[in-house]
């Protein structure tokens, strides 16, 4: 039972991961009001939040539940996958960044319209492209490719 509890709190992180990650490219514009702007930062913390769960949950079937630590580590496809999901997390740090320090120096209810860099749009376009290649990673796993 801990493997399946543990299997959909893994999913559960990877829908919320990916919801929030859609949500923040659908809302970001070349300039956002201050309303958007708290929007875009309080998904971000959801977005973290997920990311964390995923991490946790993706740790504990790796080393405690379910198949045996072996069957994650000798996979080179596996150690890809680990990276890209760290590297994706990496990558997130910038947009996070610019959210808190644009929300905390602008004035909750100013009308001013705020420029959104053209990096942190692109980083958020580049998260969601490395998280379309993760689900592609885990099947190649699945069908045993990258076993010796």
């Amino acid at each position: 039972m801990d493997y399946v509890v543990v299997k959909y709190l893994h999913f559960l992180g990877i829908f919320a991961l990916s919801s929030t990650l859609i949500a923040q490219h659908l809302l970001i514009k070349p300039e956002i009001s201050v309303k958007t702007l708290r929007k875009l930062a309080s998904i971000d913390s959801i977005y973290g939040l997920s990311a964390v769960v995923t991490l946790l949950a993706g740790l504990a079937l790796w080393l405690w539940v379910g198949k045996a630590a072996e069957f994650y580590t000798s996979n080179p496809i596996f150690h890809i996958k680990l990276t890209l999901f760290v590297l994706i997390g990496l990558i997130s740090i910038y947009p996070t960044l610019f959210f808190i320090k644009t929300r905390r120096n602008t004035d909750r209810d100013s009308a001013e319209l705020i420029k959104i860099p053209k990096g942190v749009v692109m980083t958020i376009r580049a998260e969601i492209a490395g998280l379309l290649v993760l689900p592609l990673l885990a099947v190649l796993m699945a069908q045993g490719i990258g076993f010796s």
